[in-house]
């Protein structure tokens, strides 16, 4: 009966790292998806306490050595302009208005903050600028709101 211990244990590779826990989990779903099995290290110290992430030098994305470089293509994708979405509805990546990168995100500033104050004192706030981000360029524009 072979042991499971006496099994060679294959050698990992750091492919990528994350300050952010958030961004590391949203690129282990992307290979794990692409079924490349993967392997976060670091993620439970960050994940205790976000200010050690910069000590150990981040959340470390592994994979085996042999899938490295499909791992690395995958992850260097461009980002799609549309997906098929239910009922034969497409939906549009939304585009920076000034250099046209798809890196965009839809930004709510003081929403952490918000909801601490509103914990400890019931006090009305202003509600911020919901504003779309290019991460490419910084460019900020208005515009309906998604939710």
């Amino acid at each position: 009966m072979a042991s499971f211990y006496n099994d060679p244990v294959p050698a990992l590779v750091t492919i990528a790292t994350f300050r952010d826990l958030p961004e590391a989990l949203l690129a282990k779903g992307k290979l794990d998806s692409a079924g490349i099995p993967t392997f976060l290290a670091d993620d439970n110290l960050v994940r205790t306490d976000w200010f050690w992430s910069t000590a150990v030098g981040g959340v470390k994305l592994q994979v085996g050595e042999a899938d490295a470089a499909e791992a690395l293509d995958i992850l260097s994708e461009e980002i799609p302009e549309s997906l098929p979405a239910e009922h034969k509805v497409t939906f549009r990546q939304p585009k920076c208005p000034q250099c046209g990168s798809l890196d965009v995100r839809y930004d709510r500033p003081l929403q952490g903050l918000r909801l601490a104050v509103l914990w400890f004192l019931p006090l009305p706030m202003p509600a911020g600028k919901k504003r779309w981000m290019c991460e490419s360029c910084g460019a900020q524009w208005r515009e309906e709101d998604p939710d």
